[in-house]
C-alpha cells in the first residue's frame, strides 16, 4: 500500500475506511507453518529483520518492526481487524492448505477471494474449497493467459496493466472471464483502464477509489 506500511493490520484498516471494494493482501508459511501476511518471500525490504520468510518461526517474524510499530500479521487477526471483502493472495503454493483449512474452518468462501501467479496453486484451492472464487495473475503474458485461466477454473485474471491489450481483454470477455488491471496508480493507467473497459483494477492508493471500483 502506498500511504502506509504495506500488509499491515494499519494499512487493511486505513484501506477499509477508504471504501475500497476489497483489500488483497499476501500470504507465505513460517518455518513451523503459521499462515503470515507478507509480500515478499524474504522480511529484508519490508522490516528491520533479515531472511526467508519459510527459515523463520512465527515468533521471530513477529519480533520484527514492518513499518511503524507495526508487527507482521497473522491472517486470521486480518480477519479480525476489517470487515471487507479480501482478496488473498498464495505467493507459497504450499499455504493453499493452510488457507483452505482457515477457509473452511471459519465459512469464508463467500468474503475471501483467493488469487495467485502459481496455476497449481489457484487449481488446489478450487479443489479443496469447492465454491470458492479465483483469480490467476499474471505479469508477462500472452492471449494463452486465457486458456491458462479456464484450465485451473479461474474466474477472473488479474493482469499487468503495462501489458495488457484489447485483444487479451476481449478474448476473456468472450469466454465469460473478469479481467481486472494490476497495478493501476497514475490517471494515465486508469484511462486505459476505462479504454479497455475492465472489471476493475487493483491500487496502491486508496484515495483512486472514487473514480471507479478498486482493490487495495
Amino acid at each position: 500500500m502506498g500511504v502506509e506500511p504495506e500488509n499491515t493490520l494499519r494499512s487493511f484498516v486505513r484501506a477499509e475506511q477508504a471504501g475500497m471494494d476489497a483489500i488483497e493482501l499476501d500470504l507465505h508459511l513460517s518455518k513451523d507453518g503459521a499462515l503470515v501476511v507478507m509480500h515478499d518471500a524474504e522480511v529484508d525490504r519490508t522490516t528491520d529483520g533479515r531472511g526467508a520468510i519459510a527459515d523463520l518461526t512465527l515468533a521471530e517474524l513477529r519480533g520484527l518492526d514492518a513499518g511503524q510499530g507495526e508487527r507482521v500479521p497473522l491472517f486470521e487477526e486480518v480477519l479480525d481487524a476489517v470487515r471487507s471483502p479480501l482478496q488473498a493472495e498464495i505467493k507459497d503454493v504450499a499455504a493453499a492448505r493452510s488457507l483452505a483449512e482457515v477457509m473452511h474452518r471459519r465459512d469464508l468462501a463467500g468474503r475471501v477471494e483467493v488469487s495467485s501467479f502459481h496455476d497449481e496453486a489457484v487449481a488446489e484451492i478450487a479443489s479443496l474449497v469447492p465454491g470458492v472464487r479465483t483469480v490467476l495473475i499474471a505479469s508477462r503474458y500472452g492471449t494463452d493467459v486465457v486458456d491458462r485461466a479456464e484450465a485451473v477454473g479461474a474466474a477472473t485474471l488479474a493482469l499487468n496493466i503495462r501489458r495488457l491489450t484489447l485483444e487479451t481483454v476481449e478474448r476473456a470477455h468472450a469466454r465469460g472471464l473478469r479481467v481486472i488491471g494490476w497495478v493501476v496508480n497514475t490517471q494515465d493507467h486508469l484511462r486505459l483502464v476505462r479504454a479497455l473497459e475492465l472489471d476493475g483494477a487493483t491500487t496502491d492508493y486508496p484515495e483512486i477509489r472514487r473514480t471507479g471500483r478498486f482493490t487495495a
